[in-house]
């Protein structure tokens, strides 16, 4: 009998893209764990992951299944593109013989005979294969066949103590069919993962990971979504913007407009929020674009996300502007990346804009809050969502502008679905006011906390000669009712 693995520093992979890092670098070797999470939640995916990443390092590895055939696990890993010639698989399953009656237990009581049967079963397999890596599903089955709380506990118990004297890192699978939910496993498992499934009201289900407790290691707690697809899980570790804080020194960056820059100041200062509020149509998402067509004309990557408005439309109304950026994208100096919320959880939303970074992106846009907040299954959480990535992409000097549409149309009856604006690090606001007999817009910079600023209203235009930011609207007072009163000459409104 070979000595179990003490150190708690020897990882193994779990081959679940994501996993290691929930779990501050993968399972400790020789130790028993359990996955449990109702029919559908991919515990039988993720143990496969789990075999297939020691196959390919190497190690033996073994499945015993007590419910699902050989060819029932041979056809999940087919439709994920693996193949499992190299994972033993061992069915204790019973045969068609058990349905015949005279093959019934007469004398002793079923479940002890089978109990027994299936443990020096599992302990033979393992014995003949000699697996570093084993996957025992599922509980429920012996669950079942053990009847008492007592003989369950011990019969797992036994398990763990002969799998880890044999150095395996094991896997035992909880599907919580049994007839009683049982904490028995938990207390005696080093760790235990929980995976679960949540109906929405609209769109894909929501599919999240929580690790229930890892001794003597310090994981990523709470909630952290998680996908199926072709190819197996994918996790998406909760962002934790306090991980990574770093201190950067935080240039400016020019908006291509001199006027516009002049009124925030010099322009964007590195590692800043930005929030674009104002009503639909007047030009947010044309401003927020001006930003991303002056980095990229500089060469400095960009990202644009995109909930509301399609990718072509974006391209196609841009150019209309004079503000092309398809060379941009061409060059891969922009990658725009159009969301839908129906679809996307907030934790692969965060994944992706952290990808985005890693790549090089300096300017990040989210267009738009509302659009964000539709992709939250919670709204209360959204503004934490929202702070976590905001300080995590500040953290790294990242740029980032995010738009925000407020209901309504003109003066005071406007509303914000989300306040965002204390957690941005500057807000510009864009308003439609009434004079000489047309909706003109006008633009202003409410904060900015990066430096000092102009603290005017000024005239703001969207034509086919692209943005311009016009002169002071002084001789205007009331503009924010959206019906101002005009205090100059006639030709001075019309200049204005």
């Amino acid at each position: 009998m070979q000595e179990q693995n003490s150190l708690t520093t020897d990882f193994l992979s779990t081959g679940v893209p994501g996993l290691d890092e929930v779990l501050a670098g993968g399972l400790t070797r020789d130790r028993l764990y359990l996955v449990e999470g109702e029919p559908g939640t991919g515990k039988t995916t993720l143990a496969l992951q789990f075999l297939n990443e020691g196959v390919r390092r190497g190690e033996s590895s073994l499945y015993i299944t007590l419910g699902e055939t050989a060819i029932e696990l041979r056809s999940v890993a087919q439709s994920h593109g693996w193949s499992m010639d190299s994972i033993r698989i061992e069915e204790i399953i019973p045969d068609e013989k058990a349905l015949d009656p005279d093959q019934q237990y007469t004398i002793f009581h079923p479940s002890e005979i089978e109990l027994g049967n299936t443990t020096q079963r599992i302990l033979a397999a393992v014995d003949k294969y000699q697996p570093r890596r084993v996957v025992l599903d599922s509980l429920s089955e012996l669950q079942l066949l053990a009847e008492s709380p007592l003989r369950y506990r011990r019969q797992v118990l036994a398990l763990k103590q002969y799998l880890s004297s044999r150095q395996c890192t094991t896997i035992f699978l909880d599907d919580r069919t049994a007839l009683s939910t049982d904490l028995q496993v938990r207390s005696l498992a080093h760790a235990v993962f929980t995976l679960e499934l949540a109906d929405q009201n609209y769109g894909a289900e929501r599919r999240r990971l929580r690790v229930v407790k890892y001794r003597g290691i310090a994981f990523r707690g709470g909630a952290h979504d998680y996908k199926i697809i072709k190819g197996g899980l994918q996790i998406y570790p909760r962002l934790v913007a306090a991980e990574s804080r770093e201190n950067t020194q935080r240039q400016q960056l020019s908006s291509g407009l001199p006027q516009l820059d002049a009124l925030m100041g010099g322009g964007l200062e590195e590692g800043m929020s930005t929030l674009l509020t104002g009503p639909s149509g007047t030009g947010k998402s044309s401003l927020a674009t001006q930003f991303v067509h002056a980095a990229t004309q500089r060469g400095e990557p960009c990202a644009m996300f995109l909930f509301e408005e399609a990718r072509n439309n974006l391209l196609n109304r841009s150019a209309n502007l004079g503000m092309s950026l398809t060379e941009a994208i061409d060059k891969q100096l922009l990658a725009v990346q159009q969301v839908d919320p129906a679809e996307l959880s907030p934790g692969e939303f965060a994944s992706a804009v952290m990808q985005s970074v890693e790549n090089g992106a300096r300017l990040v846009v989210i267009d738009s809050l509302n659009g964000y907040l539709n992709a939250v299954p919670d709204e209360r959480f959204l503004i934490i969502y929202l702070h976590e990535l905001l300080t995590w992409l500040g953290q790294r000097g990242v740029v980032s502008i995010i738009v925000g549409v407020q209901s309504g149309m003109l003066g005071s009856a406007m509303t914000n679905n989300v306040d965002a604006s204390y957690l941005a690090d500057n807000v510009i606001l864009l308003r439609y006011f009434e004079a000489a007999g047309e909706v003109r817009q006008a633009i202003s910079v409410f904060k900015k906390r990066g430096s000092t600023h102009e603290r005017t209203l000024r005239r703001f235009e969207v034509g086919p000669g692209g943005l311009k930011v016009g002169p002071v609207l002084k001789d205007f007072h009331g503009v924010l009712t959206g019906v101002p009163a005009y205090h100059g000459s006639g030709s001075d409104a019309q200049a204005h």
